[in-house]
């Protein structure tokens, strides 16, 4: 446990920004993805 009371490494106040805009490169597209996946194997299955 880290002083701040939190678990896990400290992370610079600076790069909290880059760190949320890399979750939502990585995390968009994925969500868009099994999106998509549920939707087709849907119309797979149902005809």
């Amino acid at each position: 446990m880290s002083p701040d009371g939190t678990q896990g490494p400290p992370v610079a106040s600076g790069r909290r920004p880059l760190i949320a805009f890399t979750w939502l490169w990585v995390g968009l597209p994925l969500a868009y993805g099994l999106y998509e996946l549920v939707r087709k194997a849907t119309q797979l299955f149902t005809g």
